[in-house]
């Protein structure tokens, strides 16, 4: 059995300080690939790095929404980051009303420039929204963000926002979250996307799953969150892992490991 986390940030000090130990958990938890996602552009390099280290660690390259400090990049800066042939999607990117507040052009503005670039590149994008369905529903639409498809990450929308997303071709992935007592609502939600459609991730090293809940997370973790949406769709895990983990190869377009 082999699983994918498909958005992790192992090269946050938390994991990095103690970066064997949590590959060799990974391990021994059957998690095969890891997606290290990039929140700014002063840290992309040490991604890279990694990438180049294990040929099961894969970059991405953006800026996350929440992103105050550092650059700002272009539509031609991530056009010319992306075109790396180490590079398998553009983000994060998209929008988050809940920790950003006033006037918030400037996130819808750098989520389009995301979005303009994976298309230029033909690269998948990875979309975070929070308290944001509507606009970030519109500004997929509007910037024919299905022309690059992309995976929705770290899922809590509800039904209606996963179907438009699903009908802009996007891929739905699922974090601790969906495990949690309070996420009944969510969980709902998970049964209801199409297998072809699933991912699953960490967000590592936030939001672990239950039985891990309230401690610091990390890619083997994501077996559990697998676990709970093999048992909550009534399949086995081992059919959950090959079907997720094979989503995870065809939007990213990766090679698959011996």
């Amino acid at each position: 059995m082999e699983l994918a986390d498909s958005h992790c940030h192992i090269n946050f000090p938390q994991l990095w300080e103690k970066f064997d130990s949590v590959l060799d958990l990974a391990q021994q938890m059957d998690v095969k690939y890891m997606l290290c996602v990039a929140v700014n552009l002063e840290e992309y390099p040490q991604i890279l790095e990694l990438s180049d280290a294990h040929e099961n660690i894969y970059p991405s390259v953006g800026v996350h929404p929440n992103e105050t400090e550092g650059e700002d990049p272009s539509v031609q800066r991530l056009v010319d980051l992306g075109m790396d042939d180490r590079v398998v999607a553009i983000g994060e990117t998209g929008l988050d009303y809940y920790r950003s507040s006033g006037e918030l052009e400037w996130q819808r503005d750098r989520f389009a420039r995301h979005i303009e670039a994976a298309r230029i590149v033909k690269k998948p994008i990875i979309v975070h929204s929070r308290n944001a369905p509507e606009d970030t529903i519109s500004i997929m639409r509007d910037n024919q963000a299905r022309e690059a498809g992309g995976v929705m990450h770290c899922f809590t929308g509800d039904y209606e926002m996963a179907k438009a997303a699903l009908n802009e071709g996007f891929y739905i992935s699922f974090s601790g979250i969906v495990t949690f007592k309070n996420a009944k609502d969510l969980a709902e939600v998970a049964k209801k996307i199409p297998m072809d459609k699933l991912l699953i991730e960490t967000d590592a090293p936030y939001l672990a799953p239950v039985p891990k809940r309230g401690k610091e997370n990390q890619p083997a973790y994501v077996r559990h969150t697998a676990e709970f949406l093999a048992e909550l769709r009534g399949v086995s895990l081992e059919s959950l892992a090959e079907k997720t983990t094979n989503n995870f190869l065809d939007l990213f377009q990766i090679r698959k490991l011996n």
